[in-house]
């Protein structure tokens, strides 16, 4: 059995918003604390949707590392890297791509979507199809175990489990796989292996899953075990073969409450975000020009914060007592809409000020940020390198 490991990546789109830190940056700070996490530029991704315009790839990637260190990813704790910087994702893909059947990647359900909302661009290519393929490739070879995701990303997980289980099925052959099993049970010691025998027996003739969790948790207690016939015990636990690549499981995270300016998804394309390390004045100015309750035409007239964009930054950001002063306030108009406003604006600085803080020191010195990058390209490579030497044996590849 692997090691659990989280693996997620970003394409790069330039500078992060608010949006992005309290929809997936906040849960990856979380994350590197608890788990090893390997978190990437998906610069390879950007190409399927910008494959005619990839000169804004570069400078994005760098303006989005910094804000990932701004944010609080912590280069000691979390490996970052760029996915173009390890081969080793193509050449998964590749050999992914000749096994994987066609109709599995035109019904992911954001295939279609995507096709019907960027309708201005051409996306009848491979990579825009591929692209979910990609994805599986990016997570497969480090073996992660868990990939945070939200509710949408759901169904190209459950893709990845299919095709990780299509490729231990093909290709997870060993010669005399069986008898080496076998050997391995009896090195569990007599009380165990009987145990372990059952357990098997159970999940395979009866289907419960409680019988292979219970035997995988037996297995990785077991301290007398080489990786090679843990492994192997794994593998025959689910049958005859022997385990190459990991079925990752989905982490789910939930959704930004924060919407837009405007009451919409924040997003730099619709000219409703705030940048991560957006200047104090326009976090101001910003706030202060948001639309309010339409019912609040002049300072008298009570209003409905259910109604206002503002009122949802404040249920982000306002302790309990702000919240009441809030709508009491708006709700009897004994405030202003600027007044309401206020508290908003204060939080979002004092959110902000330690970003500003932290990303000066690799504005001041870019160095920093590459080095940074280079010796996590280095440690993701190595991995993905031990990955792709199974993957190759498996599939007769390793010859010389």
């Amino acid at each position: 059995m692997y090691p659990d490991r989280v693996v997620s990546g970003m394409r790069p789109t330039g500078s992060m918003h608010l949006g992005h830190y309290h929809g997936a940056l906040k849960n990856w700070i979380k994350l590197q604390a608890e788990q090893p996490c390997l978190f990437f530029v998906a610069d390879w991704h950007a190409l399927t949707t910008h494959y005619d315009d990839p000169g804004v790839i570069e400078r994005s990637t760098w303006e989005m590392l910094i804000d990932w260190l701004a944010a609080g990813i912590d280069p000691s704790q979390t490996t970052l890297f760029i996915q173009s910087r390890v081969p080793e994702h193509a050449e998964l893909h590749l050999l992914l791509s000749m096994a994987t059947p066609l109709g599995w990647l035109e019904r992911v359900p954001t295939y279609k979507d995507q096709i019907d909302n960027l309708s201005n661009k051409d996306l009848a290519t491979y990579g825009f199809l591929g692209y979910p393929l990609l994805q599986a490739a990016d997570v497969m070879i480090y073996r992660a175990s868990l990939v945070p995701v939200g509710d949408d990303q759901v169904p190209h997980i459950e893709m990845m489990r299919e095709i990780a289980r299509r490729f231990n099925h093909l290709y997870g052959k060993e010669k005399g796989f069986e008898e080496k099993a076998e050997k391995a049970v009896k090195k569990l010691g007599s009380k165990r292996a009987k145990l372990y025998m059952e357990l098997r027996t159970e999940y395979q003739q009866d289907g419960k899953d409680e019988a292979l969790e219970q035997a995988k948790a037996m297995l990785d207690d077991a301290q007398n075990l080489s990786l090679g016939d843990r492994e192997r015990l794994f593998g025959y636990l689910e049958g005859s073969r022997k385990l190459i690549l990991v079925e990752p499981q989905a982490r789910l995270t939930a959704a930004s409450r924060l919407p837009g300016l405007d009451g919409r998804k924040m997003s730099k394309s619709y000219g409703n975000a705030i940048a991560l390390r957006e200047d104090r004045d326009s976090v101001a100015r910003k706030i202060r020009t948001m639309p309010t309750d339409p019912a609040r035409v002049r300072r008298t007239d009570p209003g409905d914060p259910a109604r206002c964009p503002v009122w949802q930054f404040h249920q982000v950001y306002s302790d309990s007592p702000t919240q009441a002063w809030v709508r009491r306030g708006c709700m009897s108009a004994g405030i202003g809409c600027i007044e309401c406003k206020q508290p908003v604006i204060d939080a979002i600085v004092k959110e902000q000020e330690p970003m500003h803080e932290r990303a000066q020191q690799y504005l001041d010195d870019p160095s920093l940020v590459r080095a940074i990058v280079a010796d996590g390209n280095d440690a993701a490579r190595r991995l993905a390198q031990d990955t792709m030497r199974d993957v190759r044996e498996a599939m007769g590849l390793a010859y010389t």
